[in-house]
């Protein structure tokens, strides 16, 4: 299968590289690039180097390199069309089945224009602000141009070649001279009826030799004299023969825009208007597509073919080919290399509907996998990324010096795009309009990006304050207002809750059973095994007043299933159940919480007591085979614990020693089923009450022994913990019923 060309630079431009070679080695970011161990050579200093912005990478220990597609086939031993078959999943770019697309096209030789037929007409003149009857403002914005184009190269053709086949006139306002109107074109009314200056237009008449009239592009756009774009019969045929390539003609099309917007005032006021600087203008290439449904058409007229596989130029139903953008302001889109490849154009009057327009997908144009600004962004060496809703958000906060905006093609951001941008930073922000529609785009958008925020990936969400956009809160507040905003954008979780809480009533446990749900729901698009997953159940549980409730639903299971048990048996089966609650150690936790790591003793005393009185408790001090067993095992084992909870357990019990063993797996089942069945989330508060509950025990037992056998200095030391220990327990407990009253008012 002969795959085109310039799919393999999509698939490779498009490619997350980082992402495919740090499945094999560990890359960590080197300035605007990562560097790492070369997964092909063993060696111990890192030599290996990836190149986000170009999406290639070198080893300079053993002189590899290459792509994305190179790397799937040297490395993972993929055959070339499962390479690109696996980068066409990962990034949503078809691969066309037969070679259909290209972006080579045939161009051809201009069609000669017949001469004006003669008309007992006089020359058109400007008319302003034309009155009609009924006293309705009516600017025409007629362009002064002749009844017809002239061929600027017809002097070259020999007479005898002059056989013109008669053709209908045009004009941008009256149509084709063929009485057959405008009936199947887009209506006129829209553009005819903007209020714009006649300054902006030149009172004289059209040349014939007007480079705007001209069937050639002007020589500021071919870097030709004029006499270079005046082609024999010859010339024309060597045009005829040779392809076109849509890059070039796009960066040519972007050059004739670009040169518009400087001699339109009207379109160059808009926008100096919105705060741009010329600076801007060139940055972004941002340009003018000017009145007359045909202007691209009579700039190229050997690229038709390129143009209308571009869907820049369209047919209507009538057959006639008119331009997509006139009389609009333009921003060029470019890829990931910098290179145009598609407009979006607004209209100068906000009335004017729609307001914006994106050119159409094309050979070398997929709106789904292109965010604008990114590659603007990268050449400023962005080392973090906001999502904002518009072209002008963009340009805005570049120009304000804020790198690392981008904009979507007026669809929703896609998984892989959010994917691309969390792999060069792990935060990424989205910042949309407060009203309905914003922030409907921005739960949209949360949803989409659930399934690739792992763990160590964050969301942040950015709603500026009076509906401002970035545009026009940064015109109002200046930059540095902005970068606080950027940097106290709401995470994750607080967002979810704040989104749902306002759409349930929070006063009924309907409303509050309907938002838990819903959070639950959410929660399965996370990645397999992400215990954020849990953690954002458990944050919101706690926030709707659960937390409490969970401590008694889970001492409640632990009573129903069997009375008899000590605390030790159901603290082992509380480690069995939620294992990772031992990552951070509970017995140093409520040491540190309660105050008792920072004794502060008196000086006599502090001298005389031993470094072992003075350290906190251990596992070991509690004197208990079991849990020791239990804790130890766990510790031991939790890098390589299965995510779910019953597989785990298991696996923990088949690495104690037997006697622990047997104890435990004759409660496990029923106190498993018992806490499921209640549904519990999480049962951190209860670990932590039984972990209390026996250093307490045991710090009563040491006292006693220190009466029995005195030890003065050891006894202070004891009592003073115990005593520090008791006040931080009266004071959960108050905290905790202070909760429950909240909750139940």
């Amino acid at each position: 299968m002969s795959i085109p060309n310039h799919i393999l630079e999509q698939l490779n431009s498009q490619a997350d590289l980082i992402s495919i070679i740090g499945k094999h080695t560990t890359l960590k970011r080197a300035g605007s690039e990562y560097k790492g161990c070369c997964p092909f050579h063993g060696e111990k200093s890192p030599s290996f180097y990836v190149n986000p912005q170009k999406n290639i990478y070198h080893c300079f220990g053993c002189s590899v390199g290459g792509n994305a597609i190179s790397f799937l086939r040297d490395y993972e031993n993929l055959t070339f069309i499962e390479a690109v078959n696996e980068l066409s999943k990962q990034t949503g770019i078809e691969v066309p089945k037969e070679e259909q697309q290209n972006v080579s096209y045939q161009r051809r030789a201009p069609k000669p224009i017949a001469p004006p037929p003669v008309h007992n007409v006089p020359s058109p003149t400007v008319e302003h602000n034309k009155v009609d009857q009924d006293g309705t403002n009516k600017d025409n914005h007629q362009n002064n141009r002749q009844d017809t184009y002239q061929d600027n190269h017809q002097n070259n053709v020999s007479q005898s070649d002059q056989n013109y086949i008669e053709q209908p006139s045009y004009d941008d306002n009256r149509g084709y001279d063929d009485n057959q109107g405008y009936e199947n074109f887009p209506p006129l009314e829209a553009y005819d009826s903007a209020s714009y200056s006649m300054d902006s237009y030149s009172s004289e008449p059209y040349s014939p030799n007007h480079s705007d009239d001209s069937g050639y592009p002007p020589a500021w756009l071919t870097d030709t004299d004029t006499s270079a774009g005046m082609q024999d019969a010859h010339g024309i045929d060597q045009i005829n023969d040779k392809d076109g390539n849509l890059y070039e003609l796009l960066e040519q099309i972007q050059q004739f825009y670009q040169h518009n917007l400087t001699t339109h005032p009207h379109a160059k006021h808009y926008f100096l208007s919105r705060g741009l600087t010329e600076d801007i203008f060139e940055t972004f290439g941002l340009g003018y597509a000017p009145f007359g449904w045909q202007h691209l058409e009579h700039q190229f007229p050997q690229d038709i073919e390129g143009l209308k596989a571009l869907g820049l130029v369209r047919q209507s139903e009538s057959g006639r080919d008119y331009d997509l953008l006139r009389d609009r302001v333009i921003f060029p889109i470019r890829d990931n290399q910098g290179r145009t490849i598609g407009f979006g154009g607004r209209a100068l009057d906000d009335e004017v509907k729609p307001k914006y327009i994106n050119s159409s997908d094309s050979p070398v144009f997929h709106k789904q996998h292109v965010l604008y600004g990114y590659y603007e962004s990268r050449q400023q060496r962005a080392d973090s990324w906001l999502v904002v809703e518009g072209y002008m958000d963009v340009i805005a906060l570049y120009q304000a010096g804020i790198y690392g905006a981008i904009a979507s093609m007026g669809t929703a951001i896609n998984e892989s795009q959010i994917s691309r941008l969390l792999t060069l930073n792990p935060t990424l922000t989205l910042s949309f309009d407060g009203d309905s529609a914003g922030q409907k785009a921005a739960w949209r958008t949360l949803e989409v990006a659930l399934p690739v925020l792992a763990d160590d990936k964050e969301l942040r969400f950015l709603t500026l304050p009076n509906n401002h956009d970035p545009d026009t809160f940064i015109k109002s507040q200046g930059s540095d207002a902005m970068r606080e905003q950027i940097a106290n954008a709401m995470p994750l979780s607080q967002y979810i809750f704040a989104y749902l809480s306002e759409r349930y009533d929070m006063s009924l446990a309907e409303g509050k059973a309907k938002l838990m749900s819903q959070v639950r729901s959410l929660t399965t698009a996370l990645p397999k095994g992400s215990s954020f997953r849990y953690l954002l159940n458990n944050d919101v549980y706690q926030k709707l007043g659960g937390r409490r409730s969970q401590n008694v639903e889970a001492k409640d299971a632990l009573l129903d299933f069997d009375g008899d048990m000590t605390i030790s048996q159901q603290l082992q089966l509380c480690f069995l159940f939620q294992p990772r609650a031992l990552i951070d150690d509970p017995i140093e936790s409520i040491w540190q919480q309660s105050g008792i790591n920072g004794l502060h003793l008196p000086a006599h005393i502090k001298q005389k007591a031993s470094p072992d009185t003075l350290r906190p408790l251990a596992w070991e001090d509690l004197q208990d085979a079991a849990l020791l067993d239990i804790v130890s095992t766990i510790k031991r084992c939790l890098n390589y614990l299965p995510k779910d909870v019953n597989a785990a357990a298991h696996f923990i019990l088949s690495n104690v020693k037997p006697a622990t063993q047997d104890m435990l797996s004759r409660n496990w089942g029923g106190f498993y089923k018992a806490l499921t069945a209640r549904n519990i989330l999480g049962i951190d508060g209860l670990i932590e009450e039984l972990v209390s509950q026996l250093l307490e025990r045991n710090m009563k037992k040491k006292i006693q022994e220190l009466i029995q056998n005195p030890d003065h200095i050891k006894l202070a030391i004891v009592r003073k913990q115990t005593q520090l220990l008791n006040d931080w327990l009266r004071a959960q407990q108050a905290e905790q019923s202070a909760q429950m009253v909240t909750v139940q008012s």
